[in-house]
């Protein structure tokens, strides 16, 4: 599939940003600095910096951003698009056959629709954008009602009480003095 340039006069203003990913993007890439600043400063500190060492160390600093780079998740009706550094992966919310989110410590949620789309989104994200969880949520309906969810009903019902509850509680602590 083919992408081009869509200026902003023509883009759909229903599509939604994850509003936290430039905060988080920045942070991974201040983490990496600081661990390179620091290594090579007390690498120089300690034998004085060599060729090699230095490579090392900006390597690790490179594979510590590239681990702490979170996936960029973009909504619009009737699909989800979550972009990694080197994948993009959309779903169709529209079209939905499961919605997964375990029970316990995992903190993510994966969408599967009938074309055999695969996302998986961290529940920060939509916590973070109830914009986000309404287009997603509004799909998610859309595809119960027409018969292809077949798996995650309970976890779609499940995750509207989480984002709600969690809505409602980050409303009241702004209103309260």
């Amino acid at each position: 599939m083919e992408q081009r340039f869509v200026p902003p006069s023509e883009r759909d203003d229903r599509t939604v940003h994850d509003t936290e990913w430039a905060r988080d993007a920045r942070a991974a890439a201040g983490c990496a600095g600081l661990l390179q600043a620091v290594s090579l400063a007390v690498d120089a500190g300690d034998d004085g910096l060599t060729l090699t060492s230095t490579l090392l160390w900006i390597a690790l600093s490179v594979a510590l951003f590239v681990i702490l780079l979170p996936d960029r998740v973009v909504a619009a009706p009737g699909r989800v698009a979550v972009r990694g550094l080197w994948t993009r992966r959309t779903v169709r919310t529209d079209r939905l056959a499961a919605v997964r989110w375990p029970t316990g410590v995992e903190q993510r949620v994966d969408l599967v629709d009938t074309d055999g789309g695969r996302a998986r989104i961290e529940l920060r994200v939509l916590l973070a954008n109830p914009r986000l969880w309404l287009l997603l949520e509004d799909g998610a309906r859309s595809s119960h009602a027409r018969g292809t969810l077949r798996e995650g009903a309970k976890d779609l019902d499940r995750l509207a009480r989480r984002v709600n509850r969690h809505s409602a509680h980050s409303e009241g602590s702004l209103t309260d003095p």
